[in-house]
């Protein structure tokens, strides 16, 4: 039989694309507010992976990513994405987005991302959000799934994934393992 055991703490990943590149100064002062000092940031790289976003946001449109120092623990995932929600409701304009923020964490076997939005491989946590398993890490590399976002599959960000992981099983393996 199986021993329920407490998870280990996950490293937190913020996400987020935008058309004004100009505002992620301000968006990273308000996500180390919330979240504690950065550890990791991607380059910008193109969100060219759809259009769905342009009427909303404009275009063309950048995604950058960002890792924590703290870990946190797995089950704080809703919570975290109701602060990004939140924030992405405070850099409204004139009643659209100007930022998309995708909250998630990773740990050494894989990528879990936080949505509000239902669907079959999706697994309810609570208050309205649900976890997407969007990566798994086999054999030295993340494996996409049939579901996962064109822009997960991308080389550019899977590498930036990677140097987090790397770091992640080094943050396991100090004192400096901080827990939120």
């Amino acid at each position: 039989m199986s021993v329920p055991a407490s998870p280990r703490p996950a490293k937190l990943l913020v996400g987020f694309f935008m058309a004004h590149q100009q505002l992620a100064g301000t968006l990273m002062e308000r996500l180390e507010t919330h979240f504690g000092p950065v550890d990791l940031v991607s380059r910008w790289l193109p969100f060219d992976f759809t259009d769905y976003y342009t009427r909303e946001m404009g275009a063309p449109l950048y995604r950058r990513m960002v890792a924590f120092k703290r870990l946190v623990d797995q089950e704080a995932l809703p919570d975290i994405k109701h602060l990004t929600n939140a924030l992405e409701t405070e850099f409204t304009r004139e009643g659209s987005r100007v930022v998309n923020i995708d909250p998630g964490y990773l740990l050494l076997e894989r990528l879990v991302l936080a949505t509000g939005k239902n669907f079959s491989h999706r697994i309810y946590l609570r208050r309205g959000i649900y976890a997407d398993l969007t990566l798994m890490y086999r054999k030295g590399h993340f494996e996409s799934l049939p579901w996962t976002y064109p822009d997960y599959k991308n080389k550019h960000l899977q590498d930036f994934l990677l140097k987090v992981r790397t770091k992640y099983a080094l943050d396991l393996k100090t004192d400096e393992c901080v827990r939120e």
